[in-house]
């Protein structure tokens, strides 16, 4: 079993990546926002929306770890200055490490410019409605990047499998590929 998270800030292409590295691995993508885009139209950006999402995905992250599934892609938006986060992700690793698997952390990094183009993208607004009001979603990218950290200090992720990527001007099949080879996935 294998679990790679893979994390960066908003429109930094994580979704994109892990899409790209579901094919070229066979394992499962399960992006963040499969859980946000269902609740969201019931509780709104809620704490109680976040609640259930946090609930559901340590369900689903419960049932794929003791599955016969080869492994699971997760995306994740990581606060580095938030306890609560990193609470989150040594959970999320104790899930899977209890039955065995190897974590894999993908870090990814890009410049605001390529990261606004991308929050308008077609392919995200297909698959992240809650991003389709464009202008609010750029200033809620925007504000969170004065508000949290979400991207870590060089030495902070002490992960035996971890690889930080600036893929401004790469391709999510490249980030991809770099991922599978460095990992042997």
């Amino acid at each position: 079993m294998k679990f790679v998270l893979i994390f960066g800030p908003q429109a930094v292409g994580k979704m994109t990546v892990g899409q790209e590295l579901a094919k070229v691995t066979g394992l499962k993508l399960f992006h963040n926002h499969m859980t946000i885009e269902l609740l969201e139209p019931l509780f709104s950006f809620s704490p109680e929306m976040w609640r259930l999402s946090t609930l559901f995905r340590k369900e689903i992250f419960k049932a794929v770890a003791e599955s016969e599934l080869e492994g699971l892609i997760f995306t994740y938006v990581w606060a580095f200055d938030q306890q609560e986060d990193w609470d989150f992700v040594d959970q999320t690793c104790e899930i899977f490490e209890s039955q065995g698997a190897t974590i894999y952390f993908v870090e990814l990094e890009a410049e605001m410019d390529e990261r606004l183009e991308r929050n308008k993208s077609p392919h995200r607004l297909e698959h992240k409605p809650t991003k389709r009001n464009v202008d609010w979603s750029e200033n809620e990218l925007r504000e969170s990047m004065k508000k949290y950290r979400l991207n870590s200090h060089k030495g902070e992720i002490k992960n035996e499998n971890y690889i930080k990527i600036n893929n401004t001007n790469l391709s999510a099949t490249e980030v991809a590929e770099i991922v599978s080879k460095r990992f042997e996935l």
